[in-house]
């Protein structure tokens, strides 16, 4: 673990960082590559739980941005089992010179990687020469360190059968890792998959903020924070989902008028949960009563005066402007 870590300039001209990334990517590609996990190798044991806290996020928004830096910007690998991460193009940066002291220091913490396969994709992007070689002599070995000792202690005491027993006994554990991984990954395109359906529950934020995304606009960090408070005071997700749709056919931008309009409804209609929703507010086809389904609102329609919903949108205009919205 270092005092501190090295970040050239030239980040902010990255043609990718520049073009790809929201200013949410950059915060947290920095935080990757400077906080107090970071190794001189470029990989890292970290928990989700660990940069949820240290970043303020929710475990569900860290899990979300490890997900898109691997599949999106492809400049990580994330290890689910041991939890280790690896940063691409760490060593263009922060191996560029060799030493003895550089070496060593090296060599002791590649001991330490468990995902050995990490050891190669990060090495490949190394420039130094004397730095690649202890890399690659890595590249070779097709186990972890972890079931080194109990290799060695099966080889000493029963030498005749390692070449059946441990080897047979190597391949179907990756064999179970492998389908391991696999039904995770497939409850994770599950989880994302089904962030628009009123029956799916797993992941609440998650559903709330895809929703948020994709209707209204990214969303950053403030409105995460927010995000997260509405489900507190407003448990039922579902009815959350709802608010946002409203939100983005009047045209608004802001979580503060998802949460305008949650409040309106508990207070004006007594509607404090997505049943209560669907009793009072939805119509027979699922639009909500006064939600313009689609999305074609012209600027010069008024509504009649004098009608409950024309109070209860004046009403939330005036909290908006209340809230400096």
């Amino acid at each position: 673990m270092a005092k501190y870590r090295y970040v050239y300039t030239t980040f902010w001209n990255d043609p990718r960082v520049v073009e790809e990334m929201t200013a949410e990517d950059k915060y947290f590609f920095l935080y990757l590559l400077t906080n107090e996990s970071t190794t001189q190798i470029g990989i890292y044991q970290i928990t989700k739980k660990q940069i949820a806290f240290d970043m303020g996020y929710s475990m569900e928004s860290a899990g979300a941005l490890l997900q898109r830096f691997r599949d999106h910007h492809k400049i990580i690998k994330y290890n689910e089992e041991t939890r280790e991460i690896a940063i691409k193009n760490w060593g263009k940066y922060n191996l560029n010179r060799g030493g003895k002291p550089i070496l060593d220091c090296v060599k002791s913490e590649l001991k330490e990687v468990k995902d050995t396969s990490l050891i190669r994709w990060v090495g490949e992007g190394i420039s130094n020469d004397s730095v690649r070689i202890v890399y690659e002599s890595y590249y070779d070995t097709s186990h972890d360190t972890y079931n080194d000792s109990s290799k060695n202690e099966e080889s000493s005491n029963d030498a005749g059968s390692y070449d059946t027993s441990t080897i047979r006994g190597q391949k179907e554990k990756e064999k179970e890792n492998k389908k391991e991984n696999k039904k995770e990954k497939e409850k994770r395109e599950d989880s994302q998959s089904s962030v628009s359906s009123p029956s799916s529950t797993n992941n609440p934020f998650l559903e709330i903020k895809t929703t948020f995304d994709s209707l209204i606009r990214m969303s950053n960090f403030t409105d995460h924070k927010k995000m997260d408070k509405l489900l507190e005071f407003y448990p039922d997700h579902l009815l959350i989902i709802e608010a946002i749709k409203l939100t983005a056919d009047l045209g608004k931008s802001s979580i503060e008028y998802v949460e305008g309009i949650l409040r309106n409804w508990a207070l004006e209609k007594g509607i404090n949960s997505y049943k209560d929703w669907v009793a009072k507010e939805a119509k027979p086809d699922g639009i909500t009563k006064g939600h313009f389904a689609n999305r074609q609102i012209s600027t010069n329609s008024k509504v009649h005066a004098g009608t409950g919903i024309d109070a209860f949108y004046e009403q939330l205009e005036r909290d908006k402007q209340a809230w400096g919205g």
